[in-house]
């Protein structure tokens, strides 16, 4: 793997602590928590910018169109994934959004030089698969016409996070320090959302320190990560990988006490190893679509 892949993977294993640390948040309203981490993420990321030595202000510049994009999946993502969870039962809005992955290595075929192969096709299939397992514990996902407008908004949010990450390759000349920006910009769009539709509750000392935690992890140094990865990594080995931030994330659930063992937990693990592997395989066989396919669409990449 080369190095901007390893940081998409790194970005989600992040991921993978934010069930355990959502968790632990209690009471707290979902946009009151996304302005408070999106907030502790902005002020990390301009402490690193403004560091000595460090490069300053100016690597927040980027065109708008690629602000615009970052600002908008972020916040929208969030948004109707909160909805979704609102308006939905939690087992079936969850493997709705955990199309995403799938998604992206679909969408990752259309970029400038991609060859997706039908083993990573396969192995993002297998990963959903084992989400479907881990999420429904080995009942079949039933689709309740009562609950279509929170089918429709985690659908939507699995599409939103998809189109992003493929589409973020177009601004693969855009340094990843520039998300300090956006997530900038969503801290504030979630503080207004908060304002118009939540209560406010105060954080409790420790609900504080998760808060700082998500902000610094999961919803800080994973969105910069994850802003490397897809521009400059291999998209589709990274869809099929990302199946293993649900795995990883019961593993920690049931690690701390969170969750109770279950059958479905082992399966979920070995049909995710296998898709991996399928993957990496692939990945490896046709030098993967990180530096090799950027250098295929250099030109538009410089154009855009």
């Amino acid at each position: 793997m080369t190095a901007p892949t390893l940081s998409g993977l790194l970005a989600i294993t992040f991921w993978s602590t934010l069930a355990l640390l959502t968790t632990t948040t209690g009471a707290l309203p979902p946009f009151q928590i996304l302005a408070i981490t999106f907030a502790v993420s902005a002020l990390l990321g301009l402490v690193l910018l403004l560091r000595p030595g460090g490069p300053g202000l100016l690597a927040l510049r980027q065109p708008p169109r690629a602000a615009a994009l970052s600002t908008l999946a972020l916040f929208g993502y969030h948004a109707l994934y909160f909805v979704a969870l609102k308006r939905a039962p939690a087992v079936e809005a969850n493997l709705l959004n955990y199309l995403w992955p799938l998604l992206i290595v679909l969408f990752a075929a259309f970029l400038p030089g991609a060859r997706i192969r039908a083993p990573q096709i396969v192995g993002a299939l297998l990963g959903l698969l084992a989400a479907v397992l881990l999420l429904g514990r080995g009942r079949v996902p039933h689709l309740d016409p009562a609950y279509l407008p929170g089918y429709a908004a985690a659908l939507a949010a699995a599409l939103t996070w998809s189109a992003y990450s493929v589409a973020n390759r177009r601004f693969s000349h855009v340094s990843s320090a520039a998300i300090v920006g956006p997530c900038l910009a969503v801290s504030l769009l979630g503080a207004a959302a908060h304002v118009l539709v939540e209560r406010t509750i105060a954080p409790t000392p420790s609900q504080w320190i998760v808060l700082a935690a998500m902000g610094l992890g999961p919803v800080g140094a994973a969105f910069w990560l994850w802003d490397t990865g897809t521009k400059r990594g291999d998209i589709g080995l990274l869809g099929t990988l990302s199946y293993a931030a649900p795995v990883l994330s019961t593993g920690l659930l049931l690690a701390f006490g969170r969750a109770e063992p279950h059958w479905t937990q082992a399966a979920a693990l070995a049909l995710l190893l296998l898709g991996a592997t399928l993957s990496v395989r692939a990945s490896t066989a046709r030098g993967g679509l990180g530096e090799r396919g950027d250098r295929g669409a250099g030109g538009t990449h410089a154009r855009s």
